[in-house]
C-alpha cells in the first residue's frame, strides 16, 4: 500500500528521515517542494540523502519533504516512479524542477505494468494534497509533456546522447570544429532528444560545485563520463534552431516553463546571424530552406543575410555553419515536402567530410504500432511491395468509404482521449486564409467540400493542434509536422489518383494548390516525391490510430488492399 509521509524540510528533517529509514527496509521516492520549485529523488537511505540535500544551496529554498513508501518497492520500481514523477510534475506546471535530466531512461523490468498502476495511485494522492493539479490525460496531451527535457529516453536515444555528448566535449577541448548528423525517421524522437541535449548541456554549465557530490551518489545514474570534465568550460553559447514557425513557438513556450532554459534559446534560421554560437542544435534540419520557390519578400531576406555573411548563394545551413563552431543536426530525408526545403545532396556531401560524425535513431517513440507501421505506410505510398494486409497490435488503422463516418468516429475519439485532428494534403484552395473565424462562421465560408461535408483549413498557423477550434478544422502539413496526435483522420485529396492501367499512383498537379510547393517544378516525378512525403508525414502523426479517407475511387481501392475497412 502506498503511503506519503510529509515532514518539514528543516534542521530536524534528517532525524525524522532517520526514523523512516529504520522503519523500512526497501527503497523510497521523495519530493522536496517550495513555493514554486521542487526536486524529486529516490534512495535506499532517505536520512543520508536528506542530509546531502540540506547542505545544497538550491535545496535550502525548499521547505517540505514528502516521502513515498510501499512495501512492494524495489530499486527498479523506485527508479521508474522517480522518472515518472519528474516528467509529470514538470508538465503539471505548478513547480519548476531543480532536477537535471541525465540518466532518465525507458527500460523494462519485472512487473512494470503493476508499478505503472502504482504511479497512477501516487499521482491521485498528490492531486488530493495539492502538489499536483492535472490528471494524467491532461498532462500527456500537453506540449510541456510531449517536448519535456525530462522524457525517458529509449536505449538508442540514450546511447546516441551519451556518445554524441562525449565526442562533442572532446572536440571542444581540442578546439576542433565539428558537425554531428543524427538520422531519424518519423517518430524516433528527434525533437525530444534535441530538447534533452539543450537541458543537459545547460545544467552542466550552470551546476554548482557542491552538485558534484550528488552526481557521485550511489543512487544517481550519472554515466556520461565527460560531464566530470565539463567544469573546465565556463560557458557555451548554445541555441536550438527550429525552421518551422509553429513548432518554434511551441518550443519557446516549453522552454519558458523549464528551469535553466529560456525561450530566447529557441531561434529561427535567420536569427543565428545576430551572434556567434559555440553550439547550435538544429531540429528538423530537412526543413531548412534554400533560395528556391520562396514566398514574396523572402528573396530579399536571403540576399541581405548572404551579403552580410559574404556568401554568394548561401542557404540556411550555410548561415548556421558560418555562425557556429559546432552543429548537431537532426535529419530525415523522407520529410522534405516542398522545393524550398534544402537539397538532400547538401547533407550527403556533409557526411563525406572528415569533421562530420553520423548517428542513427531507430526506435519508434510516437506510433504505438512501432517501426513496422512506418515501413508499412512507406510500402503503401512508395509502392515498394505487393499489397499484403497487416494488422497492428494496439493501433487502429482503418479506411473509410464515407467522410462523414470518419469525422464522426474521430470526434468520438476526441471526446475520449483528446488531440484527435483531421488533416489533409494541400488539394484545395485556401479561400478562408487571413479571415477571422467569426467572419468565416457568419458568412458560412469553407475551403473543402467532400460529398455533402464542408470544412475550413486551419484558422491559425501557430500551435494549431492545441487551438480552440482545431477539432472542427482541417490541418495542413505545415501545422502538424513535428507534432504528435492521439488519432489522425487523414484525407488523401484528389491531387493523388491511381492509374489502373499502369497500376501506379499518379499526380494531378492541377489539384495541388501549394503554389510555392510546385512552382518551377516541371518533372512530375519530383512533384510526386514531395506530395508522397507529405502524406507519409500525415499518416505517421498519431500515437493510437490513423483513419483514412481517399477522394479518388481507384486510389481508394488500391488503399483497400492494404488497410482494413472501417465498415467490416
Amino acid at each position: 500500500m502506498v503511503r506519503i509521509k510529509t515532514i518539514p524540510f528543516d534542521d530536524q528533517a534528517v532525524n525524522k528521515a532517520r526514523g523512516i529509514t529504520q522503519a523500512i527496509q526497501y527503497p523510497s521516492v521523495y519530493i522536496l517542494t517550495g513555493r514554486k520549485e521542487a526536486y524529486v529523488g529516490e534512495t535506499i537511505n532517505i536520512a543520508h540523502r536528506i542530509q546531502q540535500h540540506y547542505h545544497h544551496a538550491d535545496r535550502r529554498r525548499l521547505d517540505q519533504l514528502r516521502v513515498i513508501t510501499d512495501k512492494r518497492f524495489n530499486k527498479s520500481a523506485t527508479t521508474d516512479i522517480e522518472a515518472s514523477l519528474i516528467k509529470y510534475l514538470s508538465a503539471d506546471g505548478q513547480f519548476r524542477l531543480q532536477n537535471g535530466n541525465n540518466g532518465i531512461r525507458n527500460y523494462n523490468y519485472y512487473e512494470k505494468e503493476v508499478y505503472e498502476k502504482t504511479f497512477r495511485e501516487i499521482w491521485q494522492l498528490l492531486i488530493k494534497q495539492g502538489i499536483a493539479k492535472h490528471n494524467h490525460v491532461q498532462i500527456e496531451n500537453s506540449d510541456l509533456f510531449k517536448y519535456s527535457p525530462y522524457k525517458s529516453l529509449t536505449e538508442d536515444q540514450y546511447k546516441t546522447a551519451e556518445s554524441l555528448f562525449d565526442s562533442l566535449l572532446q572536440h571542444l577541448q581540442r578546439n576542433e570544429e565539428t558537425a554531428f548528423l543524427v538520422h531519424g525517421g518519423a517518430g524516433t524522437g528527434k525533437t525530444v532528444l534535441a530538447v534533452y541535449l539543450m537541458k543537459l548541456i545547460t545544467d552542466v554549465m550552470t551546476s554548482q560545485p557542491e552538485a558534484a557530490d550528488e552526481f557521485t551518489a550511489d543512487e544517481d545514474e550519472f554515466s556520461f563520463q565527460s560531464l566530470y570534465y565539463l567544469k573546465n568550460i565556463k560557458s557555451l553559447k548554445i541555441g536550438l534552431v527550429v525552421p518551422m514557425t509553429s513548432l518554434r513557438k511551441t518550443l519557446k513556450k516549453v522552454f519558458k516553463q523549464v528551469q535553466g532554459l529560456r525561450s530566447s534559446m529557441v531561434i529561427g534560421p535567420s536569427d543565428v546571424i545576430k551572434e556567434h554560437y559555440d553550439v547550435l542544435i538544429v531540429d528538423e534540419a530537412h526543413r531548412l530552406r534554400q533560395k528556391k520557390n520562396l514566398m514574396p519578400g523572402h528573396h530579399k531576406v536571403f540576399e541581405r543575410i548572404n551579403a552580410q555573411l559574404g556568401l554568394k548563394d548561401g542557404n540556411e545551413w550555410d548561415w548556421i555553419r558560418c555562425c557556429s563552431d559546432y552543429q548537431i543536426l537532426f535529419y530525415d530525408d523522407t520529410q522534405t515536402v516542398k522545393p524550398t526545403d534544402i537539397d538532400n545532396g547538401v547533407f550527403q556531401r556533409l557526411v563525406q567530410k572528415e569533421n562530420t560524425e553520423e548517428y542513427f535513431l531507430t526506435s519508434q517513440m510516437r506510433v504505438a504500432a512501432g517501426q513496422d507501421y512506418i515501413a508499412y505506410v512507406e510500402n503503401i505510398l512508395y509502392e515498394y511491395g505487393n499489397p499484403k494486409k497487416k494488422k497492428f497490435k494496439n493501433y487502429e488503422f482503418l479506411l473509410f468509404d464515407q467522410i462523414q463516418d470518419l469525422v464522426r468516429t474521430l470526434q468520438e475519439k476526441e471526446r475520449e482521449v483528446g488531440l484527435c485532428r483531421l488533416v489533409a494534403g494541400y488539394a484545395w484552395k485556401w479561400k478562408t486564409q487571413n479571415k477571422a473565424l467569426n467572419q468565416i462562421r457568419s458568412e458560412q465560408l469553407y475551403d473543402i467540400e467532400i460529398e455533402s461535408s464542408r470544412f475550413i483549413w486551419n484558422s491559425v498557423n501557430e500551435d494549431w493542434v492545441n487551438s480552440e477550434n482545431a477539432v472542427n478544422e482541417v490541418g495542413c502539413i505545415h501545422t502538424v509536422q513535428g507534432y504528435d496526435l492521439n488519432y489522425a483522420g487523414v484525407i488523401v485529396g484528389p491531387e493523388l489518383a491511381y492509374d489502373e492501367q499502369t497500376q501506379s499512383i499518379v499526380v494531378h498537379a492541377e489539384h495541388y494548390f501549394d503554389r510555392f510547393g510546385k512552382a518551377s517544378i516541371h518533372d512530375e516525378k519530383i512533384l510526386k516525391h514531395y506530395i508522397l512525403n507529405i502524406y507519409k508525414v500525415l499518416l505517421t502523426r498519431a500515437i493510437k490510430g490513423t483513419f483514412v479517407y481517399v477522394c479518388d475511387p481507384a486510389l481508394r481501392n488500391y488503399f483497400r488492399q492494404w488497410i482494413d475497412s472501417a465498415e467490416e
